[in-house]
């Protein structure tokens, strides 16, 4: 089956989404609603979007829109038709009746449906038409949620079903997992249980939702919203309707029963308007105090709501599962009390829901973006340790098995679900060379693999460590992570700030700098295969890599600016040298320098590949990937395409005007500041920058080496980094996530 034209019923969020991904893949796409207004009112919240929906904005045209009375003809020759209309079965059969008298022969029909069974929605199909139609449950928002399931039948054309895997996959670069046709399919059955749990056993053992959500969030490798925060993300009403679909829908034996019970608090924040971020607030609203804007958490006895309160777990950075667990504290308890009825509850779905526990832990990465599912949980927890940590636990069949076989490294092959060579996968063969505590190095073929292993991937001296003795062979830089690096470890060099040792952030900035500059020239090829955020330090890595194999969701920038800084990791110099080849900047050699201070000042950043190429963040000779999967794969073909006669390249010399670009970059500042767009630090930040893109004391004809450039991006950072107003952005960033401006 060759997916050409795609027509999408419903231009609702999930409808809207769906068509803006199909359009990200170049792929012809039609929106259909009640009116024509709704859908062209949709394509436009599709340009508009933030985040942005769309990889490319200027594509926008691929979709087109119409009305169901008027345009329907063009189900006729649609290859695919998905409807996403409202959750209401009436409406879907009438529109099933309508599209299977339109459509062509052969082309497929499904439903986007999160909650309703497949029997149901083709109950009063034909035979014939049944083979063509399934359930496509794409995770909002489409473009970001890299889960897909596909919720088939028997009676399915199994050709046909694998084709629009192959299709999803490849195309829409999702991970595309087949379900059988149960209630709440695999992703929604065991998240929202997860959820649930989290939520009820919170309220009975009394914690307070922020404890709740500092548990249930990054100590299990849960999004930091935890479980009161995701709750009001996707709101609380909504919530409400799919646990009143489990309810219908399942076994009164499944357990699920004993968590889906209505709580009265929610009931009534749902009646007084609180149905999470979309309405007036839910578990956590914003309120006004002295004209600032405060976070306030719902107090889940008395129902009050007062200032939330930042929860200190007192755990390192590098969480254990097993050490949470086993905290003698309320946190270990409420843990070990959340953690152990989740998998107990996952693996009581082997076999009936999925044969394979591998799709659910998949399922849990792509659909929640969980770092682990309960599965890889469980052999982080060793087997003979969950069984026997609590004898009031009562083991099923899956789980009394793996005990009595005494398998505790059961795992096996992760990521069995695609054919494709992926990190999960490689990680499983190759040999570990080296670890330390920000990074592991792997050896597989003819390469290496860093992976880093922080926070959001931060960097710090070990992380440089590990790039820099990995450079004796061909290497790819990747992480199985949802993020490529946030940048340098921000609490790392405060730690030294605080201790006013300014020569240890000299040391490990010069570090930094002359272990990327050997990435960049060193004999061996240099890959970074980035998803997420690359952003500050982690950029630099990135663009003094040979080639950059980078997810279509990067965040791509030089961000330094906004916390009192300048890039100093060889970004600003290497962001010069970028635009020194342009055509412009042939005519006027002050251009560069010029735009560079613009990308750099502002913290400009990039949100797809395509957006990143303009800035030069990204250049022609680097590839851009739909499937997060594929990172791994693409980046070995670009080894053995390149490896052979591989020359690292020439350095670069600059010849600055000094004073002359400078004294225009200063004016910008001074306007800027008149305009009140920057304060004084600001303009304090944007002197140290302008300084070294003008090359400090030079004269257009003297030649600056690539070192020399170094020499004045470390100097301006360790000048910056002793000022306490830049200490006072840092400080800011870390505990609020915001920029503070001064």
């Amino acid at each position: 089956m060759n997916i050409k034209k795609v027509v999408v019923i419903g231009s609702g969020t999930m409808g809207s989404g769906i068509a803006a991904q199909l359009c990200n893949a170049g792929i012809s796409v039609t929106i259909l609603d009640l009116k024509t207004e709704i859908s062209e009112k949709a394509k436009k919240k599709i340009y508009e979007s933030r985040p942005p929906l769309l990889i490319d904005k200027s594509k926008i045209d691929i979709i087109k829109v119409g009305n169901i009375d008027e345009n329907f003809d063009v189900v006729k020759i649609a290859d695919w038709v998905i409807e996403a209309v409202v959750e209401r079965i009436d409406i879907k059969h009438n529109l099933y009746e309508k599209i299977l008298k339109t459509r062509k022969k052969d082309s497929i029909v499904s439903s986007n449906t999160s909650t309703i069974p497949l029997k149901i929605l083709s109950a009063k199909m034909s035979e014939e038409d049944k083979k063509d139609f399934c359930i496509t449950h794409f995770f909002n928002p489409v473009r970001y949620m890299g889960l897909l399931e596909i919720v088939s039948e028997n009676i399915n054309d199994k050709k046909k079903i694998n084709s629009l895997k192959n299709f999803c996959e490849d195309n829409l670069g999702k991970g595309v997992i087949i379900c059988k046709d149960t209630p709440g399919f695999l992703g929604n059955r065991v998240g929202v249980y997860a959820m649930q749990v989290a939520m009820t056993e919170a309220i009975k053992m009394k914690l307070s939702i922020e404890e709740a959500d500092a548990v249930f969030g990054r100590p299990m490798g849960i999004p930091k919203t935890g479980v009161f925060g995701l709750y009001d993300l996707i709101g609380i009403d909504l919530m409400a309707d799919v646990l009143k679909s489990f309810i219908k829908e399942l076994p009164k034996s499944d357990v699920f029963h004993e968590v889906a019970k209505e709580i009265p608090l929610v009931k009534n924040l749902i009646e007084t308007g609180y149905t999470g971020r979309k309405g007036k607030g839910g578990f956590y609203r914003m309120n006004k105090k002295d004209g600032k804007k405060i976070l306030e958490a719902i107090n889940l006895s008395s129902k009050n709501y007062s200032p939330a309160k930042k929860i200190d777990l007192n755990i390192s950075e590098k969480i254990n599962l097993k050490e949470l667990v086993s905290r003698n504290d309320k946190f270990g308890k409420y843990a070990w009390s959340v953690i152990s009825k989740i998998i107990l509850y996952a693996s009581s779905l082997i076999p009936s829901v999925t044969k394979d526990y591998n799709n659910i832990d998949e399922a849990m990465r792509l659909g929640f973006n969980w770092s682990k599912g309960p599965f890889e949980m469980l052999e982080d927890l060793g087997v003979k340790f969950f069984v026997e940590k609590d004898t009031q636990l009562k083991t099923n069949k899956f789980i009394k098995e793996l005990y009595d076989k005494k398998n505790e490294t059961f795992y096996g092959e992760r990521q069995i679900y695609t054919n494709l060579e992926t990190l999960g996968k490689v990680k499983q063969l190759a040999k570990v060379i080296k670890d330390n505590e920000s990074a592991f190095t792997y050896e597989h073929k003819n390469y290496k693999i860093v992976e880093f292993n922080t926070k959001a991937n931060t960097l710090d001296y070990n992380s440089m460590n590990a790039l820099k003795e990995a450079s004796d062979k061909n290497m790819i830089i990747i992480n199985e992570g949802m993020q490529f690096s946030a940048g340098v470890n921000l609490n790392y060099v405060m730690d030294f700030a605080k201790e006013k040792n300014w020569k240890a952030i000299e040391k490990f900035i010069h570090h930094f700098q002359m272990t990327c500059k050997q990435l960049k020239y060193s004999n061996n090829l240099v890959i970074s295969a980035p998803s997420g955020l690359a952003l500050g330090g982690g950029f630099e890595v990135m663009v003094q890599s040979d080639y950059v194999v980078a997810h279509t969701n990067i965040v791509t920038g030089l961000v330094e600016t906004l916390v009192g800084l300048i890039p100093a990791g060889g970004g600003t110099t290497n962001m010069l040298s970028r635009w020194m080849e342009t055509q412009e900047n042939q005519k006027d050699p002050d251009f560069a320098p010029q735009k560079v201070f613009d990308i750099i000042g502002y913290g400009k950043t990039a949100s797809s590949p395509m957006e990143a190429m303009p800035f030069k963040f990204l250049l022609k000779k680097d590839k851009s990937i739909m499937n997060r999967n594929k990172l791994l794969s693409v980046s070995q073909d670009l080894i053995n395409e390149k490896k052979d006669g591989y020359k690292p390249p020439k350095q670069t010399t600059f010849n600055l005007s000094g004073s002359q670009v400078r004294d225009k970059m200063l004016q910008t500042l001074e306007n800027l500041f008149k305009e009140k767009k920057i304060l004084e630090h600001g303009m304090e930040v944007g002197k140290k920058l302008a300084f070294v893109l003008s090359g400090g004391n030079t004269t257009i004809k003297k030649e600056l080496s690539e070192d020399d450039m170094y020499a004045l991006e470390l100097e301006a950072f360790v000048q910056l980094i002793q000022m306490e107003k830049t200490q006072a952005r840092i400080k800011h960033t870390l505990s609020t996530g915001k920029p503070l401006v001064n």
